[in-house]
């Protein structure tokens, strides 16, 4: 239904993870019986995970780590470890640059070409993990450069900018667009496409051949694209769009395209939530920002922190306080929500009777912005629990926390 704005102008209302809540069903089940496995083209996953395509959280030694845990992730190739033999000092340096200098330091860091030699080089180093190789390019560079991926043997390539279209236009007649519904078929390897945030931006990309879409524009810790161009939809409506885009796909095509929510969790309920809207699986930073093992040292960014003309992210400090494993798998030491993730989603599941992923993606879900609040007043006042700002979150005054 929309609402209207102005006498011109009307607009649907939308909502995000804290807007609602998922009701459980006349169903329990027993969490070990939860199966919460799903494949992306050919390559089956333990966990609906992705370790988002950020330097602070992605290297090729965490790429392999998060692939034993059973999850997948996705490293960067026009971020620091393809612009820098060393990248261990210039990462060193940026989790010590003082907040008011940090962006402008980035962009000098960041303006250091990508070294076409070295492209070929991480993604050998992520393939003697024994994890299943994947890395993002954006739409302006992956015609350059991903053959020389897949060279060095790439199993998944993802195309990712803020926002992709199907449609984009141009007038540089020396820059032709790139024409996925072109290039995504001809490729030997599953390609991911997005961000995207509507039902139609959706559709147009699964109709590419991708064999994902990632559903996020501006929802990430680290980002803001929504504050600097004033654009984006929240999560909990982007997926459910994105989602019934996905149905309408399969009736055009028998084909399924996984439906792959990009950022704006911090908490396990969040993922949760991702899932009941219709998410295949989930994308997340921050919250692996925080482990011990990341790249980072306590700071997460985004691929739009460094652009040289108009930046798009922060650098934010967090918690370095768990283990990748802890954070994903457990145990659990905190109460609030940002520990064992797919712990989480398992118990949901479980506790609102739904067997595995497609199953969930029938739960129902409710308009509850009491949620976060109701009965909540003590753990509010003492900042506990879901009255405490989540390790997720950013540190007050930039300044993570010790581990000692």
């Amino acid at each position: 239904m929309e609402i209207e704005i102005g006498r011109g102008k009307k607009g649907r209302r939308a909502y995000g993870f804290d807007d609602i809540a998922i009701v459980p069903s006349r169903r329990t089940r027993d969490p070990d019986d939860i199966d919460i496995t799903w494949t992306l083209g050919p390559y089956r996953f333990e966990l609906p995970l992705l370790a988002s395509a950020m330097d602070g959280v992605v290297s090729p030694a965490t790429a392999g780590m998060i692939g034993k845990l059973g999850g997948l992730a996705v490293l960067n190739l026009e971020g620091i470890w393809t612009r820098y033999e060393n990248a261990d000092e210039l990462l060193e340096e940026i989790s010590a640059l003082p907040k008011e200098l940090a962006t402008s330091r980035m962009q000098e860091i960041y303006a250091e070409p990508v070294k076409e030699e070295l492209i070929g080089r991480r993604v050998e180093e992520i393939k003697a993990t024994g994890a299943v190789a994947c890395a993002s390019l954006t739409p302006q560079k992956v015609e350059r450069w991903h053959e020389i991926a897949l060279e060095a043997g790439l199993d998944i390539l993802v195309v990712q900018g803020t926002v992709i279209s199907g449609e984009h236009v141009s007038s540089d007649q020396n820059r032709p667009p790139l024409n996925l519904k072109e290039f995504i078929p001809a490729l030997p390897v599953p390609c991911v496409v997005g961000g995207c945030a509507s039902y139609n931006t959706g559709l147009h990309l699964m109709r590419t051949g991708a064999v994902g879409v990632l559903v996020g524009v501006g929802p990430g810790a680290a980002c803001t694209t929504r504050g600097v161009l004033g654009i984006g939809v929240p999560q909990a409506t982007a997926i459910a769009d994105v989602a019934a885009a996905r149905s309408q796909h399969m009736m055009e095509t028998s084909h399924y395209c996984n439906v792959i929510a990009d950022g704006g969790m911090a908490t396990g309920g969040d993922v949760s939530k991702a899932i009941a809207c219709g998410a295949d699986a989930v994308m997340i930073g921050s919250p692996l920002a925080r482990a011990k093992e990341a790249p980072g040292r306590g700071h997460h960014w985004g691929m739009a922190t460094f652009h040289p003309e108009l930046p798009r992210g922060a650098r934010v400090a967090t918690h370095q306080d768990g283990t990748l494993e802890e954070i994903v798998l457990g145990p659990a030491h905190e109460n609030d929500g940002t520990f064992n993730l797919m712990g989480a989603l398992r118990t949901s599941m479980a506790t609102c009777g739904y067997e595995d992923i497609p199953d969930f993606h029938r739960a129902e879900v409710m308009i509850a912005p009491a949620l976060q609040s109701e009965g909540k007043k003590l753990q509010r006042e003492q900042a506990v629990g879901m009255g405490a700002n989540g390790h997720a979150a950013a540190v007050p005054n930039g300044v993570p926390a010790s581990d000692g």
